[in-house]
């Protein structure tokens, strides 16, 4: 059904599927939904494929029941500490005064030959900004006079045994593979606004075994990594210091922690604030904890990721201190005071980015947690022009490097038509 978007978002601590079915207006309606726990994931890799299979599959089916449909394709997303970025240009020449399209392939083409090692793969090749004749700033130069084309693209690469994996696991429950999405790039298209990407923002996808880390500068991608630190450092941290007898106990800790606090603030009888019940959680031998204490080893685990990702962005040459601030997603982000520590950290402003823009049964996937399941959607959507390859170009501005690129940088340029 060309009218489904399915998307997969393969998580350390979860597998999550969505099921949408896309209107006459382009609006995607969530049909189907489903998540279930990872296995044979870590750190945002493959690292068992049968675990891994059932996890997906278990996820998919769910989703695909709720919907009350078999699905057939997905967007699907990829992280992990090997995800690299670069930016690169590519120069061409124009024969004819005129560019046509065939000169902004060549530019592209151009753009793509940056040096990358034998066993890694391109998964995006993402226009920044084309530039005629030390024009700069120009979208689509198709129908411009000029002597010299120039495209700045970011280029986003991922070792080719994890997707390979990813494929393996995918089609070998009956899928095939719309995309494979950095889940940072995903992530930018649920929760960031055009201002704050005009303006310069700094987006961190906090998941469970790893951080995503994606710049935007002048309305253009400037930087993508990945770091294999997350919210699953903070559960062994709190697991160690509150005494609790499991990982599971203190998850479930982490995670109900600002209801917790929310409810002892509520209760005017109690005098000692710093005592916080937590008998209704279910955790054996634990009735109470200390507020103070909980806060003081998330603070500190959360503050060490937050300047690993600052000395990420600055070793390979950028800023992380970015106008419009950082934007923290991912299911780490629902944790207390997250953004005043990301404030003290980068030193500018932070705030919380919830997913939007889809439609329907959205209740259960309107946290942070599923900023990639519903960035993929809408990734997606944007996804509408496909070569007689099978391979797709995204109207957002990212070309899966192989076959079919003329075809995808036709459908590119369209796009940009009024």
């Amino acid at each position: 059904m060309s009218n489904i978007i399915t998307a997969i978002d393969i998580g350390s601590h979860k597998v999550s599927a969505v099921v949408t079915v896309v209107d006459e207006s382009g609006k995607a309606k969530v049909i189907g939904e489903s998540s279930h726990p990872s296995y044979g994931i870590k750190k945002g890799e493959i690292t068992g494929i049968e675990e891994a299979i059932n996890s997906i599959a278990s996820a998919l089916n769910g989703a695909e029941r709720m919907a009350g449909l078999t699905v057939s394709s997905a967007y699907v997303s990829i992280n992990g500490k090997n995800i690299i970025s670069n930016n690169n240009k590519g120069v061409v020449a124009i024969s004819d005064s005129e560019i046509l399209e065939e000169d902004v392939i060549r530019s592209l083409e151009q753009a793509r030959t940056v040096a990358i090692p034998q066993a890694r793969e391109i998964i995006h090749l993402i226009p920044r900004e084309f530039i005629v004749d030390q024009q700069t700033g120009i979208k689509n130069p198709v129908g411009m006079t000029g002597t010299r084309l120039e495209v700045d693209a970011h280029i986003i690469s991922a070792p080719s045994t994890a997707i390979h994996n990813i494929e393996r696991c995918v089609q070998s429950i009956g899928l095939k593979i719309d995309d494979i999405v950095f889940s940072g790039w995903a992530s930018s298209h649920s929760v960031l606004t055009p201002t704050e990407k005009e303006l310069g923002v700094l987006l961190l996808d906090v998941g469970g075994g790893t951080t995503t880390i994606t710049t935007f500068v002048e309305d253009a991608v400037a930087y993508s990594s990945c770091i294999p630190f997350g919210g699953s450092n903070v559960t062994r941290d709190l697991a160690a210091g509150l005494r609790l007898f499991s990982l599971d106990d203190a998850e479930k800790v982490k995670v109900n922690a600002n209801e917790l606090f929310r409810k002892a603030a509520m209760n005017k009888k109690k005098e000692n604030t710093d005592v916080i019940e937590i008998e209704e959680l279910g955790i054996e031998g634990a009735k109470t904890m200390s507020k103070k204490l909980f806060l003081e080893i998330m603070t500190d685990r959360i503050e060490e990721i937050f300047k690993l990702v600052v000395e990420n962005i600055e070793q390979a040459g950028n800023d992380a201190k970015l106008p419009a601030g950082v934007v923290i997603t991912g299911g780490s982000a629902s944790l207390p005071e997250i953004t005043n520590i990301a404030s003290k950290v980068f030193g500018v402003p932070a705030r919380v980015g919830s997913p939007r823009g889809l439609e329907g049964l959205t209740d259960s996937i309107s946290s942070p947690a599923y900023a990639t399941l519903q960035g993929l959607v809408q990734h997606g959507l944007q996804d509408d022009h496909v070569s007689s390859s099978g391979s797709r170009f995204q109207k957002s501005g990212g070309i899966k490097s192989g076959a079919g690129m003329a075809d995808k940088v036709i459908g590119f340029l369209k796009n940009l038509l009024p």
